[in-house]
């Protein structure tokens, strides 16, 4: 029983870094706008945002650490995709009224 209930913490902890990570607006924008176009670079980003480069590498650096994005290389252009579907349905019931 109590390694059941260890497993399950540990499993809603998971879950909820998770989710931290796409608890904040810039971020949750982010993946809403990769969602919407499939994938996109910095530079678009930082543009599209208003924000410098850093400050979105940033946001960018926490939705990859959480698993929530993937970056592929194109050259010397890193191109930024959603990396796990469930953002995808996240998105999905968020936008839903």
């Amino acid at each position: 029983m109590q390694d059941t209930i260890q497993i399950e913490m540990e499993m809603l902890e998971k879950q909820a870094e998770w989710l931290k990570a796409l608890a904040h607006t810039v971020r949750l924008c982010i993946a809403r706008g990769l969602v919407g176009v499939g994938s996109c670079n910095v530079n678009k980003m930082k543009d599209c945002l208003g924000l410098p480069q850093s400050t979105v590498s940033q946001h960018l650096q926490v939705l990859r650490y959480a698993g929530i994005v993937k970056g592929e290389k194109d050259g010397t252009v890193v191109n930024y995709m959603i990396a796990d579907d469930r953002v995808k349905e996240l998105i999905k019931i968020l936008d839903s009224k």
